[in-house]
């Protein structure tokens, strides 16, 4: 047997060879090119923000850029179903937010399954909301506003940020806990809601903190309690749902830090430990503050943490979302 029969065997040991030292995913090496943040809304608004915040703040700990790609529609999900069939190799990643892991599955045919399709790294930010109504309404406290919600149910509308919204989601299960009747409004997102509570066109809504409190400030519409068990340090003097007579009606628009199915766990780790050390950082906590966010407690900031955090949300508003029978047209 010539020198010839062997040479197709050495090139296949070669390559064998040369594949096994060049997997991406080793955590010894990870990351060695740059690593792609998926957001699911246009550039511009919380999401994109809060990424772009923690995106270079973890690219310092992980000597590689962090990118952040906008794919937005279907309420995120795009951007969401996007990784989780992307390859498990620590390179593409998504922050997501209580609509792309827990509400839309409730409402939509999703294309990756929240709880399955994902490896949870982190929970990066958390955001309570306000009960805010148009100036006008003569309610002094939440108390009577419930009590004008109800002797004027036949015309009160809230606004919402969209067809299952966190907003629209937050009026279903006051409606239950409260026993009260209105109209939900949908917009195009937040902002435009906001511009037609402020212009009385809507009655109430409930608001991420850091939209509303501005208008708030300014006198443009009421606010009577923030959705959290304890008062928001940007705004101490507005009470917490628990002071102001309903308690238990806690919620956050919180977002997190997701790899797909089957990133090995040194390279979650790695990630892990970057999101930890950025959200120590002063800088990062104070521009999250600049614009209404909140650092998790240091649990939530690791992977089990976030885990146990989402399918808790899971078990609260999966219930509340079909009950409420939140579907989109």
């Amino acid at each position: 047997m010539g020198p010839s029969h062997f040479f197709p065997k050495l090139i296949l040991a070669t390559i064998v060879a040369s594949v096994a030292t060049l997997s991406p995913a080793r955590a010894d090496d990870y990351p060695v090119r740059p690593i792609t943040l998926i957001v699911g809304f246009a550039a511009g608004g919380p999401n994109d923000t809060i990424a772009r915040i923690l995106a270079e703040r973890m690219q310092l700990s992980l000597g590689q850029p962090v990118i952040v790609e906008n794919v937005p529609g279907a309420a995120a999900s795009i951007g969401a179903g996007r990784v989780a069939h992307a390859p498990p190799d620590g390179y593409t990643l998504s922050l997501g937010f209580i609509g792309t892991h827990v509400i839309n599955a409730a409402i939509y045919k999703l294309p990756y399954d929240p709880l399955n399709d994902f490896e949870p790294v982190a929970v990066v930010a958390t955001n309570p909301q306000l009960i805010v109504s148009r100036k006008d309404i003569p309610a002094k406290d939440l108390t009577e506003l419930i009590a004008w919600l109800k002797a004027h149910s036949d015309h009160a509308a809230q606004g919402t940020g969209g067809v299952g919204s966190p907003s629209h989601v937050a009026g279903a299960l006051f409606q239950q806990l409260t026993g009260t009747t209105f109209a939900f409004v949908p917009y195009r997102g937040a902002a435009p809601a906001l511009q037609d509570l402020v212009a009385g066109h809507v009655d109430l809504m409930f608001d991420q903190m850091a939209n509303s409190l501005p208008q708030v400030r300014a006198g443009t519409i009421k606010a009577y309690a923030v959705t959290a068990k304890a008062r928001w340090t940007a705004a101490p003097d507005i009470p917490t749902v628990d002071e102001a007579g309903l308690p238990g009606f806690h919620m956050s628009v919180w977002h997190g830090l997701w790899a797909p199915k089957g990133t090995p766990r040194d390279v979650i780790n790695k990630l892990n430990d970057a999101v930890v050390t950025a959200l120590a950082d002063p800088g990062l906590r104070e521009r999250f503050a600049e614009i209404g966010q909140d650092v998790p407690p240091r649990d939530q900031q690791t992977p089990e943490g976030l885990a146990a955090y989402q399918k808790s949300e899971i078990e609260t508003w999966w219930p509340i979302v079909r009950s409420a029978h939140i579907r989109v047209e």
